[in-house]
This record gives structure tokens, C-alpha cells and sequence, in this order.
């Protein structure tokens, strides 16, 4: 794009132009753009929240689990835990560490409905934890937070999205209760929220257009270094969910060299910190205007209920088995040039090292690899997956998932979800005409 395109297309972003994209529903998921100074003018209530807890649990998925399992990461908080997994090793791990009448879970979900958080939160309000709860206004679990008597409740900002939601309630409560200075962070994503107003220099702007002008040219695959925080996480999701759709998308490649005719760099700036702030709003920024460039809703995620639904009827049915299904061998002796091997990980998340050896096989094929935990992903690249072009290569790897862990209130408990989830997501990615297989943790 040239630079009188780009400040013309950032003008129409922040006049709140839906057109710029597909001229649907976008100005109405537009609320990213002022949060920062909101949440700024909020600070005070979410500094007055309840927090004297020996460990806090966020119960969350997506983009209500990434952006704080991201700033734990990055400033090595001890004491707090994101439970975005389904496995029931996993739930039965972070219940051995806790003292349940020290702890705070807090429940975060825009929607109030997502089947995982509401499961989790079931099980731990089952064995008399505390819980709170960010959540849209008039949603499900609000009513059921009154109800319940939670310590507190968090109104999210309806006009936002999951995935764009990191300097929102969802990403600053979370930052609030890790002790972190939040004024800082916040007022270092308003000032480059100004920045990405500007017409020339715009940090956000330039690197939506390098992102763009590089996929157009076939360059989809966006390589870039992961920080010790692993913000890469964050990124991946915001990437393929808001441009995996209608058969494009921009693959996030974290890790991988740049090197190829498929591939473009892409640079992750956090010097201090505190800049995790300006890096969240500058990445979704630039999403907003790559996704103009490639034609279509940045805001949307059209596939991601095909999994649900698909888990909703395999549940309802009780046909949970996950018996491989081709190798991994074979399906790696189908990568062309440009495909890239996605190894989707429904296993106990300590064990996610042991992925190493079959990580190391798949990038033999000389394609770029990403791979994921399922369920998190489902949330996060599972609408490239499904949605996004054709290239993609699809590795289920499954582990032994130990004896099941009932939900209070539930027809099922955590390992027939889980089983279900990734035999719903399997069969979605069939469906789709997808190059598919399913192996065993471990084996060939």
C-alpha cells in the first residue's frame, strides 16, 4: 500500500468506517480502540476487587485466558494460574497445589456460556472455592454470580471482541490481581493508541500493511520470535482467528526462520516489560489493517462453532473413542511447497515437552510447524484451521487421559469432554476436506 492508502484506510478505521472491511457487522466490534483511556478512567474499580488470596485461579478460555496467562509469563508472577485445559490430569494437578479455602477463581467468559469455563467452574464452586466472575453485562453467569453470592463481578466491554480484549476487564483484572503496576501498562497502550492514529510513522498501520502487501504476494506465513514472556501465544491467536476465514489467513509461525518464498518476518517489541501494553494494542492494530487488505472481517469467527457443535453431538451420543487414524509418516509425506503441519495436542499440558521428537519430524517435511494444546486452540487457531486456506496439514496427537473426573451437575465429567472435544474437532477438520491424522503420544 502506499502511504497516502494507509493513512486514508487509518482515518476510516478509527471514523469507525465498516466498509474498510466488508461492510457488515465491524463497527460494532470497534471498542478495542478506546479502552485503553476507559480502562484508565476504571482503574479505581478494579483496584477496590477483593484479592486477599494465597493463589488465584483464572478459569478461561481464549481470549479469556491468553492475554493473562501472557502477563504471568512475562512478569513471572508465583501463585497465579490460567486453567484453560479440560484434561483431567491437568484440573487434578492444579487442585493438589491449591489450599481451596485460600483461593480465588475467577471465571471469565464474555459469552458467560463457554461449556469449558462454566465446567471448570462447576467442579471448583462443587468443592467450596471462592469465585468471582468478568463477563459481559446481562450474560448467563452474570445472573448465576448474583445468584451464587460470587465475591465479585467484572463487566466486560460488549463492543470488543475475545480475541482483542487483552487491555480490557479480561486481560486488566487479571493484571490487577497479579499486583502489577496496571497504570503504567494502560497508559503506555494509550500512547500508542495515539501513535496509531498518525497518518506516517503509525507502528500499528506499518506493520499491518508489511503483513498485508506479504500475504498478496503469497508470503503467509508470519515468522516471528517469541519473547520469554511467550507473548507469541497471544499472537497466534489474534492472527489466525481474525484472518482465518474464506479460505485465507495469515499462518503465525512462532519460531520459525523467515526464510522461504512462503514466509515474511515480523518483530515483537518489548524492550521493558511494561511495554506489553503498547505491543497488545500496536498487534491489534495492525490486524485490523491487514485484515482490510485481504478483504474480510477481522472480527468474526464463522468456523469456530463447527467444532462446538460437533463435541455438543458426540457428547449427546456418547461415541468418545480416539483410536488412531492414519500416521504421522504419512500424513507428513503429503506436505507441497507452502503447506504448513499443525500438531494439535489434546494431552496433559505438563507433558507438552514430549512433543519435541514428533515437532522435530514434522519440520524434516521443510514446511513451517506450528502446533497447539487442545482444548486452547480450539479457541485460538482453530479457526485456521478450518477456515483458512487449504495448505494446512493436521497432526491430532492424543495421550492416555487416566480415569474420569466428574462434573457436579453434569452428564459427563472432564475426560469425556475432552475426548469428545478432540473427536468433535477431528471430525470438523474432515469435513472440511482437510489432510488429516491421529496418533498416540509417543508412538509412530
Amino acid at each position: 500500500m502506499s502511504s497516502l492508502d494507509v493513512a486514508e484506510l487509518v482515518d476510516r478505521i478509527w471514523a469507525r468506517d465498516p466498509t474498510v472491511w466488508t461492510g457488515t457487522d465491524e463497527a460494532a466490534w470497534l471498542g478495542w480502540l478506546d479502552e485503553p483511556g476507559r480502562m484508565l478512567e476504571r482503574l479505581g474499580e478494579l483496584e477496590s476487587l477483593e484479592r486477599d488470596f494465597d493463589d488465584v485461579v483464572v478459569l478461561g478460555m481464549g481470549g479469556s485466558s491468553l492475554a493473562p496467562e501472557v502477563l504471568r509469563r512475562t512478569f513471572a508472577v508465583g501463585r497465579f494460574h490460567v486453567l484453560d485445559t479440560t484434561h483431567p490430569s491437568a484440573v487434578r494437578a492444579l487442585e493438589a497445589e491449591l489450599d481451596l479455602e485460600r483461593t480465588l477463581f475467577v471465571a471469565a467468559s464474555k459469552s458467560g456460556t463457554t461449556l469449558e469455563t462454566r465446567c471448570q467452574l462447576d467442579y471448583f464452586l462443587d468443592r467450596g472455592g471462592t469465585c468471582a466472575a468478568i463477563t459481559d453485562p446481562g450474560s448467563e453467569l452474570e445472573q448465576h454470580a448474583r445468584e451464587r453470592g460470587f465475591a465479585w463481578v467484572v463487566a466486560g466491554e460488549p463492543t470488543i471482541g475475545g480475541r482483542y480484549s487483552a487491555l480490557s476487564p479480561f486481560g486488566m483484572v487479571p493484571a490487577v490481581l497479579m499486583g502489577l503496576d496496571v497504570r503504567t501498562l494502560l497508559e503506555r497502550a494509550a500512547a500508542m493508541a495515539e501513535w496509531c492514529r498518525l497518518g506516517d510513522e503509525n507502528p500499528g498501520a506499518a506493520l499491518g500493511a508489511q503483513l498485508g502487501d506479504g500475504w498478496a504476494e503469497g508470503r503467509d506465513k508470519i515468522c516471528f520470535e517469541d519473547t520469554p514472556g511467550g507473548i507469541g501465544l497471544w499472537i497466534e491467536q489474534l492472527l489466525a482467528e481474525s484472518t482465518g476465514k474464506e479460505d485465507k489467513g495469515l499462518v503465525p509461525a512462532l519460531g520459525v526462520s523467515p526464510e522461504g518464498i512462503d514466509r515474511q518476518p515480523a518483530a515483537v517489541r518489548l524492550d521493558d516489560p511494561y511495554d506489553i501494553g503498547a505491543e497488545f494494542f500496536r498487534w491489534e492494530f495492525a490486524t485490523a489493517v491487514a485484515g482490510s487488505i485481504m478483504g474480510l472481517n477481522p472480527f468474526n469467527q464463522p468456523d469456530v462453532q463447527a467444532a462446538k457443535d460437533r463435541t455438543t453431538a458426540i457428547l449427546e451420543r456418547g461415541d468418545v473413542d480416539l483410536e488412531p487414524e492414519s500416521s504421522a509418516e504419512e500424513l507428513f509425506a503429503q506436505a507441497r511447497e507452502g503447506d504448513y503441519i499443525a500438531i494439535l495436542a489434546f494431552i496433559d499440558p505438563a507433558r507438552a515437552r514430549e512433543l519435541d521428537p514428533l515437532v522435530a519430524r514434522a519440520r524434516d517435511t521443510g514446511c513451517v510447524v506450528t502446533y497447539g494444546l487442545g482444548p486452547r486452540y480450539l479457541h485460538s487457531t482453530g479457526q485456521l484451521h478450518k477456515g483458512g486456506p487449504g495448505s494446512i496439514l493436521a497432526l491430532q496427537v492424543v495421550d492416555d487421559l487416566g480415569d474420569e473426573l466428574e462434573i457436579p451437575g453434569r452428564k459427563f465429567g472432564f475426560r469425556r469432554l475432552i475426548s469428545a472435544q478432540a473427536r468433535g474437532d477431528f471430525e470438523a477438520l474432515k469435513e472440511r476436506g482437510r489432510r488429516v491424522a491421529r496418533v498416540r503420544l509417543g508412538e509412530p
